[in-house]
């Protein structure tokens, strides 16, 4: 395993982060506590989850997935093994079975006293905000489109001074934030700056070979702020292993499950795809690896966010840890996204 340090701290974390979200899901307890044992062995010490999880969101199945890292964190008494990463849910219709009060100082306090008690733990290394109260393009949305009766005000100095408070307490260590926008990313270090609160270090966004919309303004803040991304999808919801394409992909695997998740499904996507499949084949190498080791090689990647629902499949994306891609296959692939670039924002 390869290791890096969360941006301006102390703290060492795996290259590569574990993923939990299908667990509670689509994986039983006992498959996630599988899936953990494996990741540590191999050397992963990050895990990310959050509040809403497993997804799809419901009520019924919400804060299941932090349950299932608690009792593996109490069984094997692995704490101090562990960096773990969570989040507060961001409002929407989505969430409105968490809460429909945003980032008000007490939703922050009762989100994280919550977790904290799904966790089994008193303490979160990384605690991040899932996505904007404000409206803006996030999930799919290529572009931005302002709507002046949106009800949202500026809150962000409000939001770091809970955070602060949480942090003095002891309830998390470091903030961070996911699905955010360089504005608002902006934002946040403005106020950190002028107010001497809390700096977010970190930031979760989805990128992978079919959406690096990232690499606009959000990777020259990242690598001139130093605010490490997490990418999450980097295989888009599965698509980048090519187990559609060629048809080999299990009747339980998310996009058959959940149809509604088509963000990574469009036919520019899957043209993108069959390219990218067939100049993995050209160099002997998978697709998953391919994917997986080309957002590993990002200067702007602090730790790559994989998910599985198989150990086979787990072992293949940590594997991607080993694997190098060089100048001319990099090449090669930004020649496939000059051509199709970023069919699935």
């Amino acid at each position: 395993m390869k290791y890096t340090r969360l941006p301006n701290t102390q703290v060492e974390v795996s290259k590569i982060c574990l993923g939990s979200m299908t667990w509670g899901n689509q994986n039983t307890e006992a498959e996630g506590h599988e899936q953990l044992d494996y990741a540590l062995d191999q050397g992963v010490n990050f895990i990310d989850t959050a509040e809403l999880y497993p997804v799809p969101a419901n009520a019924q199945t919400h804060g299941r997935t932090s349950k299932i890292i608690g009792t593996w964190l109490k069984k094997r008494n692995t704490r101090d093994k562990v960096i773990i990463a969570s989040k507060i849910a961001g409002p929407g219709d989505y969430t409105a079975h968490i809460r429909t009060t945003g980032f008000s100082p007490s939703s922050i306090r009762e989100a994280v006293d919550l977790e904290l008690k799904r966790l089994q733990t008193d303490y979160i290394d990384l605690y991040q905000l899932h996505w904007p109260e404000r409206q803006t393009n996030t999930f799919g949305v290529r572009d931005y489109r302002h709507n002046s009766n949106d009800p949202w005000t500026d809150n962000f100095r409000s939001i770091l001074e809970t955070l602060d408070e949480l942090l003095q307490a002891g309830k998390i260590r470091h903030v961070g934030l996911s699905n955010e926008k360089a504005w608002g990313t902006m934002r946040y270090l403005e106020e950190s700056k002028e107010n001497d609160l809390p700096r977010m270090i970190t930031i979760q966004n989805a990128y992978s070979m079919l959406n690096r919309t990232f690499e606009g303004d959000l990777a020259e803040i990242a690598m001139r702020e130093n605010i490490g991304l997490l990418p999450y999808s980097p295989l888009a919801f599965g698509v980048l292993t090519g187990k559609y394409i060629e048809g080999t992909a299990a009747p339980n695997a998310r996009l058959k499950l959940f149809e509604r998740f088509s963000r990574y499904s469009s036919a520019e996507a899957t043209e993108a795809t069959r390219k990218y499949l067939q100049l993995a084949k050209n160099h002997n190498i998978s697709l998953t690896q391919m994917a997986l080791a080309f957002v590993n090689q990002q200067p702007f990647v602090t730790s790559n966010i994989i998910g599985a629902t198989t150990l086979e499949q787990l072992k293949e994306n940590i594997d991607s840890i080993n694997v190098h891609l060089d100048d001319e296959l990099i090449e090669e692939i930004n020649s496939i996204h000059n051509s199709i670039p970023n069919p699935a924002p």
